[in-house]
This record gives C-alpha cells, structure tokens and sequence, in this order.
C-alpha cells in the first residue's frame, strides 16, 4: 500500500533526514549548496528540532509602569482614530484630535489598571519570548536522499559527523 501524496507544501511524503546542522544558517547554506549543484530542491525541508521556548524578563511591572504603558499604547490608539477622524471627516477641529487621544489614553489606561489588578500579583514582571531549535535537520524525499547525501559531501567546510 502506498502512501499518499503530500497534503501541504510542508509535507514530504516520505522524508528521509540526510544531514543535521547546529544553526539555521548552516542548514540554509546546504541546502544552497544544492540548489547550486541542480539537486532538485523542491524535495528538500528543513526542520527545526529539540525546540524551546526562552523567555527574557525585561523588568518588573509595579502600578507605576502599568499606567505608563497603559498611557503610550492608548496614544497610538487614539493618534490613529484621530487620523480616521480627519481623513473621513475633513472639517474636524484640532479639539476633536485631542480629545481622541485623550479618550484613547483613558481607554488604554482602564484596561490595563483592570488587568493587573486582576492578576492578583501572579506574574508580576514583563518579557519577550520566542521559540528556538536546538538543532536544524534537512529532510529529503526518499527517492532522491541519496543523491543528496553524496552531493552534500562536496560541500566546502562538511563534516562527516553531521551526515546521518
């Protein structure tokens, strides 16, 4: 029994891994090296494994830095609705665009104060976050792994050890 064609442009229909990189980059250069060589790339993905999740705290969040960030992100909010107001509304005042970004900060502000008193104290610093592979493995389909195994030892710079 066969196995079906490949539903998305994601999926292979029978992937073989063929070489594993400790980078993106270095996968991406391979990867490049073959397309160069004319191996038929569209048989190719690259796929990030062992992914973890880093987070990097970027401060505590007190009352005071609630409000000021209530405060900024409730100015772009009420510069934009008070843009909307003069393009649709061509004779609108200077107090009509003040008053959007003072009912835009105030809306801002609200919400966020509701939050964090919400929050009951859990959580109580802020972060960026993002995903990231330990390792990049390229994977290829069965019918021309190989090819791209024997191809991918002329690489300039190959280590043996990163082919499987």
């Amino acid at each position: 029994m066969t196995q079906p064609a490949a539903e998305s442009p994601f999926d292979l229909a029978f992937p073989q891994s063929i070489a594993t990189y400790p980078t993106y980059a270095e996968a991406q250069r391979a990867v490049d090296f073959l397309s160069d060589e004319k191996f038929p790339v569209e048989n190719l993905a690259i796929v990030g494994t062992d992914l973890r999740l880093m987070e990097r705290v970027t401060g505590r969040r007190t009352w005071g830095t609630v409000l000021r960030d209530g405060a900024i992100n409730g100015l772009g909010t009420g510069l934009l609705v008070a843009l909307l107001f003069f393009l649709f509304f061509p004779g609108s005042t200077l107090l009509l665009f003040v008053s959007a970004l003072l009912i835009g900060v105030v809306i801002s502000v609200i919400f966020g104060a509701v939050a964090y008193a919400l929050s009951s104290g859990r959580r109580d610093f802020n972060s960026i976050a993002k995903t990231v592979a330990t390792s990049y493995e390229v994977l290829c389909e069965h019918k021309v792994a190989e090819q791209a195994r024997e191809m991918l030892l002329r690489l300039p710079g190959a280590r043996a050890a990163e082919f499987e």
